[in-house]
């Protein structure tokens, strides 16, 4: 699931997109900062939807052989069990991912040959083989081979990875969100009673979690003027070119968060932006950003700007 980190990614990637855009209309880039969110829950369902569709390609496979001009006795004998695997089952009554499969229209059916890839890897595989001696249908023991089909499989899969990369743009950084999202599903998987088991949530509290994003990307592009002759004035040795835009976006909604969000601890606000830096700027960023963000800090709390909540949250 996207934790706080996953979530001051989102707005980086939509304060950036902003930046270097006419259209300065915050209410257009909040649209599109929740759009980039729900991205990632579309993205679960159409893993979880692909999940379906190969559990489901058995009867297809066993019709064709069966079918055949001269079917050898092991056409004939391969049994269907895939297709009404626990899992998977318990996954078609859930009234969640139905919902999200009419919401986001999501249908295989574009490239028929993605489940049939999938399933052609499968058929053969020492899991399957061993899946399908199996007689304990509980969905503790049915949900391995799931399991094994997403991340032996879907995963490693050139062609999949290619799909989600051309259906979503962020792919290579939430595919990290999405492995997140399909554990917790197989966790949270565990009841024989189908009404029991839920879908992961997209954050731990999307409530609070929405909220915050929307503030921190608005307080961040409304004070941008003032925090930027924050960082300005800590780095007048150093030409404005010189420094990347990643890095002066990193800063100011460092500075947002100080001063605006009473609960969230003045440590971990400077560690989590440094940490993004190393991942989203340039090698040298992180060392940068804590050296500037440290004297921007030092200067508000003498200011007093520096409000928070709780015992040990300013330290």
């Amino acid at each position: 699931m996207l934790n706080r980190r996953h979530l001051r990614v989102k707005v980086v990637q939509t304060l950036y997109a902003y930046s270097l855009t006419e259209d300065k209309d915050i209410k257009t880039f909040e649209k599109a900062l929740l759009k980039n969110v729900d991205e990632v829950y579309e993205m679960y369902i159409w893993t979880l939807n692909l999940l379906d569709e190969v559990s489901d390609y058995v009867l297809i496979d066993a019709e064709g052989r069966a079918n055949k001009f001269l079917p050898t006795e092991k056409d004939l004998s391969l049994t269907t069990k895939l297709s009404t695997n626990t899992f998977i089952e318990s996954l078609r009554q859930n009234p969640q991912y139905a919902e999200g499969v009419k919401k986001y229209k999501i249908s295989w059916s574009f490239d028929p040959e993605i489940v049939r890839t999938v399933f052609l890897q499968l058929k053969d595989s020492e899991a399957y083989l061993e899946y399908l001696q199996q007689e304990d249908r509980s969905i503790g023991t049915e949900k391995d081979i799931i399991k094994h089909i997403f991340k032996k499989i879907i995963l490693k899969s050139p062609v999949i990875e290619q799909v989600f990369e051309e259906k979503f743009i962020n792919w290579p950084v939430d595919k990290e969100v999405l492995q997140a999202l399909i554990a917790k599903t197989f966790k949270n998987f565990s009841s024989e009673d189908p009404r029991k088991n839920k879908l992961a949530e997209i954050t731990q509290n999307w409530n609070d979690d929405s909220d915050y994003v929307i503030a921190l990307l608005g307080k961040t592009i409304r004070n941008t003027n003032e925090y930027q002759k924050l960082i300005s004035d800590k780095t007048k040795n150093w030409e404005s070119d010189r420094i990347a835009l990643m890095d002066t976006l990193l800063m100011r909604m460092a500075i947002c968060e100080l001063v605006n969000f009473p609960s969230i601890p003045v440590k971990v606000t400077i560690n989590e932006y440094i940490e993004i830096s190393k991942v989203f700027s340039t090698l040298k960023s992180n060392t940068f950003i804590n050296g500037i963000l440290d004297k921007i800090l030092s200067d508000l709390n003498q200011q007093g700007r520096i409000q928070k909540a709780g015992r040990g949250l300013r330290d």
